[in-house]
């Protein structure tokens, strides 16, 4: 199955995926149906990719006109690979290698939209709770949070648990602000 942009103005772009590894995009139904959920909010929105991968979140952020995203990993070969696939649609944005808490930590930005999707297996409570601490996300914002169904999400200061949606074998936990 390819890897493509869904919808706005790159809409049936191919991206280059990882070869040969268990890595795990968001499958187009979800980010679909995520995307829809979000439809109102992304346009002219300030959209954070944690745990990047490709770059198939953001970059779908980005087709459906988002005014800026941040693309954020650890890993060299997936900001490499995500630097590619916005080359490859002519766009730029800003990408961050480096480990997803200590950017949670150090960041100074604010963004509307959050989407997290660590490896499965990899706890990203401590990032949701250094992005709630920081500030990170503006007021009226959305955190997304991927992870396996046998993985369970507790509550998270300065977050406000508001929806779960499942998809296949993957879960999606949406938070905001805590007023």
């Amino acid at each position: 199955m390819k890897l493509r942009i869904i919808a706005g103005k790159h809409r049936g772009r191919v991206l280059k995926e990882f070869k040969g590894r268990e890595i795990r995009p968001t499958a187009d139904r979800a980010k679909e149906a995520i995307f829809n959920i979000l439809q109102t909010e992304i346009y002219g929105s300030t959209f954070l990719d944690v745990y990047c991968g490709t770059g198939n979140m953001g970059i779908e952020a980005i087709s459906r006109g988002a005014e800026k995203v941040v693309f954020v990993d650890s890993s060299k070969e997936s900001v490499q690979i995500a630097k590619f696939n916005l080359e490859m649609i002519k766009e730029n944005a800003e990408i961050v290698c480096q480990d997803a808490l200590t950017y949670a930590g150090t960041t100074r930005e604010k963004f509307d939209v959050i989407f997290l999707d660590p490896p499965y297996g990899i706890d990203a409570t401590p990032v949701l709770e250094t992005l709630a601490k920081n500030g990170v996300l503006n007021d009226g914002g959305v955190i997304i949070y991927e992870h396996s169904e046998d993985f369970q999400v507790g509550e998270i200061e300065g977050l406000e648990h508001k929806n779960t949606r499942k998809y296949g074998i993957a879960h999606f936990e949406f938070y905001g602000v805590k007023q």
